[in-house]
């Protein structure tokens, strides 16, 4: 299955096209087969979504599985726990690092 992501142009979140329009979840994206190509093109043309491009994915029981690993990490969040980072960032107003 091909589905598409990309960036939300005006918060920068992670979107998942889910057929009509863009969704937080991975598990809304659709199979798009060979459309992909037109609906970036129209979509970043009409500028609801930044550096959108196609992957592949797999449906499984727990749902859309993206096939590349830089992709899973895109669907399910930062791979760093926040509660982890160095202490001091915070104070010194450096908490755009994390």
């Amino acid at each position: 299955m091909n589905i598409l992501t990309g960036n939300d142009l005006k918060t920068g979140e992670v979107v998942w096209w889910d057929g009509q329009n863009w969704s937080l979840s991975v598990h809304d994206a659709v199979d798009v087969g060979d459309m992909g190509e037109q609906i970036l093109a129209a979509e970043e043309a009409a500028r609801r979504v930044n550096v959108p491009y196609a992957l592949v994915a797999s449906r499984t029981e727990e749902g859309v599985r993206p096939a590349h690993i830089k992709d899973r990490v895109r669907a399910l969040g930062p791979t760093v726990r926040r509660d982890l980072a160095v202490p001091t960032a915070s104070k010194t107003g450096w908490d755009w690092v994390i």
